[in-house]
């Protein structure tokens, strides 16, 4: 297949659109199942080339979910938690840790569970049958991975009333270096950002603690691979193996920070016991669900708990999830990795991580106060590396 038409580009006005090869090859896909459009395209290459490199650098399958070009989340398939099992709802999954490809899924689908809500998945390695059953039973638009199972084709086949978007891609496909792009019909070139991300780039640490932990050194890897396959300015908290954080295409460094921040409080929060014991009633569907946690948590557009209203989600009406209590919650939380595609300009983005658990940091430096940055994370007894590579993507 040397193209594919779309159904139209980003908008429905957008027309006639199509992907090709600029040198007439064939594309390095198949599309096994439905009709991906423009967006989904962008957010499966994406994807691909994010847990791909993942699996390059860890040695581990890897799985990513994406929506509007950047991840909710990316994941390793290390084994989950009974309560994480819980708190991303597929403690009913027999056989789970036996399947790392389905382990990556959990967690990465689990992660924002509202963000991923339509979202696009990406996995490194052969889908199974396992993972396909628990993607059938979430609101999702497609998947991308290097191969799939008969069994697991089936069953993807079958979601969405046969018009699931299904794309293999060749594992073994190698970009051209040098890649192009038209804005307002002008062309730019740039070479391919191959930049490798490893363990080994994370051995320049400028703090005076300089204990990283082989945990912390995955999930700083994580945290930045996922950076750079996410709309910048953007930063990522990782924990245990995932990107619990990640804020994504803002102005300012500090909101990044804070937006990825409070992700991650909120996933640390989903794991709490009041929420974890929340008795929903059994007819609620899972997107529902989904936003009354958020809601329990976060306090937002209707008040869950509030008479004649948490009726519509539980069988019992919840005790309220206090401030107070929350915030003792999170002051116990240690262990966080945190990774930014730019340097912290200010000491306030260590403070904001500080608050959310953070202990280990990588950024590239390069900043006229990263003096002011390292002094903070010394003045918390933080570990910070110094990448000296910038991660900016558009």
């Amino acid at each position: 297949m040397k193209e594919f038409e779309l159904k139209y580009g980003c908008n429905p006005n957008q027309k006639p659109s199509k992907i090709y090869m600029k040198d007439g090859s064939e594309l390095p896909i198949e599309v096994l199942n439905g009709r991906p459009g423009y967006i989904n395209f962008l957010d499966a290459f994406n994807s691909y080339q994010l847990v791909k490199e993942l699996k390059e650098a860890l040695g581990i399958v890897a799985c990513a979910s994406f929506k509007h070009v950047s991840p909710t989340s990316a994941a390793i398939g290390l084994p989950l938690s009974d309560k994480l099992k819980k708190a991303c709802f597929v403690d009913d999954i027999e056989g789970l840790d036996d399947s790392p490809v389905a382990c990556a899924y959990a967690r990465a689908r689990g992660t924002d569970r509202m963000c991923s809500f339509g979202d696009w998945v990406a996995f490194s390695d052969t889908v199974d049958a396992l993972t396909a059953t628990m993607i059938k039973r979430e609101v999702s638009d497609g998947i991308i991975a290097p191969d799939y199972t008969p069994e697991a084709l089936e069953i993807l086949k079958a979601k969405r009333k046969g018009t699931y978007n299904v794309v293999k891609i060749d594992p073994n496909y190698v970009p051209n270096p040098i890649e192009t792009k038209q804005v307002y019909g002008i062309t730019f070139e740039q070479g391919r950002n191959n930049f490798a991300i490893n363990p080994e780039l994370l051995t320049n640490i400028v703090t005076k603690n300089k204990t990283l932990p082989e945990s912390a050194i995955q999930d700083l890897v994580i945290a930045l691979i996922t950076l750079k396959y996410t709309q910048s300015n953007s930063v990522a908290y990782a924990y245990q193996g995932q990107a619990i954080g990640v804020g994504a295409g803002q102005q300012s460094r500090i909101h990044c920070t804070r937006l990825a921040g409070s992700k991650a409080d909120t996933w640390f929060l989903r794991q709490h016991e009041k929420v974890l014991n929340l008795d929903f009633l059994p007819t609620i569907k899972r997107p529902d669900r989904d936003n009354a946690i958020d809601g329990y948590i976060n306090q937002n557009e209707e008040d869950v708990c509030a008479d004649g209203v948490w009726q519509k989600y539980f069988a019992t009406r919840p005790e309220p999830f206090t401030r107070e209590e929350q915030k003792a919650y999170l002051a116990t939380i240690t262990g966080v990795s945190l990774g930014s595609d730019a340097f912290f300009p200010f000491a306030d983005n260590i403070q904001r991580a500080r608050a959310s658990g953070v202990s280990y940091v990588a950024e590239p430096g390069g900043s006229i106060r990263d003096d002011l940055v390292i002094a903070e994370c010394d003045k918390l007894d933080m570990v910070m590396a110094f990448t000296g590579m910038r991660l900016f993507h558009h």
